[in-house]
């Protein structure tokens, strides 16, 4: 699949989003060949890790495209895609070898999610990570993405981030802990993504799978269902038809809160 790019070299899985034409938005199918993949890496043991890039010199990848929900009017339409979103999210998590998020420009809504699921996150100085729904779509993270997020950075930075919809980029992402290292451009950062590639592939396979299985046991648990109530709130309301209007024409939206 052309907008997914699957790569296997040296035991390292490369992974590369490629619409860069839509600064590298996810469409459906290429959520589900990302969980695939990442299922696949579990019964290949000559597979030491894996390195998630975006193409292009614009954006990770810049959440999921939004022509995905023009065809969503009802309550299952939105269940079923955050039922996805939550699926693929723990493929990543539960892929059986280390995962690396190179990160340049945008990293946002999806691919914020892909980023905060891999075990490792390294940027150049262009990152800006976020959630920006609360300007955009109106729409809202699954229980779990949140669940996700606060292990991740604590719940003073999230809400920060989503109730301003603002971008956190290289000096803060780094202080926060987002990010584990910074690369001043694109070119040092894939440089380093391969290089650490190599290094955790060259670590004891069972010691690493062992650590990504014992702190996810560590994270509090969120049962299926669990917080269905807060989506549909978002998603069957007149404020998300009136953000994708507003999205797709490029203006401001009139929120009602309804």
């Amino acid at each position: 699949m052309d907008q997914l790019l699957y790569e296997l070299r040296d035991g390292v899985a490369y992974l590369t989003f490629n619409r860069p034409q839509a600064r590298n938005a996810l469409t459906f199918a290429m959520y589900e060949r990302l969980a695939e993949i990442c299922n696949k890496v579990n019964d290949d043991r000559s597979i030491r890790a894996i390195l998630m890039t975006g193409a292009g010199d614009k954006a990770f990848a810049a959440g999921t495209d939004i022509s995905q929900f023009r065809t969503f009017d009802k309550e299952a339409d939105a269940l079923a895609y955050e039922e996805r979103i939550d699926r693929v999210m723990n493929a990543i998590e539960r892929c059986r070898v280390p995962t690396i998020a190179a990160i340049h420009g945008a990293c946002t809504g999806g691919g914020a999610s892909i980023a905060a699921c891999c075990d490792l996150r390294i940027a150049s100085r262009t990152v800006k990570y976020g959630f920006p729904v609360a300007r955009t779509l109106g729409n809202c993270l699954s229980l779990a993405s949140y669940n996700r997020l606060v292990y991740l950075v604590g719940p003073a930075l999230v809400k920060d981030v989503v109730f301003q919809a603002r971008l956190i980029e290289a000096d803060e992402a780094l202080a926060r802990g987002l990010v584990n290292e910074l690369c001043e451009d694109q070119g040092a950062l894939m440089k380093r993504g391969e290089e650490l590639a190599r290094l955790v592939a060259g670590m004891a396979p069972l010691t690493l799978q062992a650590t990504k299985e014992a702190l996810l046991r560590l994270r509090p648990k969120i049962e299926h269902g669990d917080g269905n109530d807060i989506v549909l709130m978002c998603y069957m309301s007149q404020d998300f038809r009136e953000g994708m209007d507003a999205f797709l024409n490029k203006r401001k939206p009139a929120w009602k809160g309804k």
